[in-house]
């Protein structure tokens, strides 16, 4: 398994030219399936892992999702990028607090929005929002986390990509590593963006089918592509198809497209013989 230090390198050295895919995993299990499919990171998704907790997004706790970022971290040999949510704090010495003991979980890169999470006021004033920036990379310190800085405007409805680019080059210049506007999905906005930002590389989201794909993403300029609590929300698809025929119908025609027991069985006998002799 490679060192800490190692996968912090080599995340690093995906960000340097291409295109890569950083999937997100909600357990385990999931993380370790698609560490077996050859994707090169994964990146954890606060969404997909609330709900596997009875949780709406936005309501675990700091504490609590540490441990899970922990989690995936220690299950995998893959570079783990967390989904920080806003650092759990407000002001900046509080998320510098959170982002060191993020970087004392292993992580190979983590995400700070600029979202406050309070409907009055959905978005910090951009001079706090880049005092929290500038915080979380002075508590990376030479760690060599990746530090990811995130743009809510079109999540929370400002859509005006003027102000998504105002806010992700001021972030830029506080020193994130990369940059993420989640929601645009305007070919015109993301190549706005990426330009807008550059060198600096750019992460998509694609939690749907919106009419991209990697080769699109790739030619737009973008570095990386995530998909956020979409494989957590397929799932979670599959198991309420099924559960609502069983309540409502008494049939079982649900579990038609369920994965067949013997080959799950066969993956994790199998990956749990390789980790156990590495």
């Amino acid at each position: 398994m490679p060192t800490i230090d190692e996968r912090r390198q080599s995340f690093r050295e995906l960000h340097r030219g291409g295109c890569f895919a950083i999937p997100n995993p909600w357990d385990i299990g999931s993380a370790r399936y698609l560490q077996h499919l050859g994707f090169k990171a994964i990146a954890t998704t606060s969404a997909g892992f609330a709900f596997s907790r009875g949780l709406p997004d936005g309501s675990v706790g700091r504490d609590e999702m540490l441990g899970h970022i922990k989690e995936l971290v220690d299950a995998t040999d893959l570079p783990v990028n967390a989904d920080f949510e806003n650092g759990y704090a407000d002001d900046p010495d509080g998320v510098a607090e959170s982002v060191r003991l993020c970087v004392d979980a292993g992580v190979a890169g983590l995400s700070i929005e600029d979202s406050t999470g309070r409907k009055e006021r959905p978005l910090y004033d951009v001079d706090l929002a880049v005092e929290r920036i500038r915080a979380a990379r002075n508590a990376i310190g030479d760690s060599r986390t990746l530090l990811v800085a995130r743009a809510e405007c079109f999540l929370v409805g400002v859509t005006n990509i003027d102000e998504v680019i105002r806010r992700l080059t001021a972030y830029t210049n506080a020193g994130a590593d990369c940059l993420y506007a989640p929601g645009i999905r305007d070919r015109e906005h993301i190549s706005a963006v990426v330009t807008a930002v550059a060198p600096k590389p750019v992460n998509l989201l694609i939690g749907g089918a919106v009419g991209l794909t990697m080769s699109d993403a790739a030619a737009l300029g973008v570095r990386r592509v995530s998909v956020g609590g979409a494989l957590a929300r397929a799932a979670w698809g599959g198991f309420m198809r099924a559960a609502k025929q069983m309540a409502e119908h008494g049939t079982f025609d649900g579990f038609a497209g369920a994965a067949p027991h013997a080959e799950l069985q066969e993956f994790f006998r199998d990956d749990a013989k390789r980790r156990h002799k590495g």
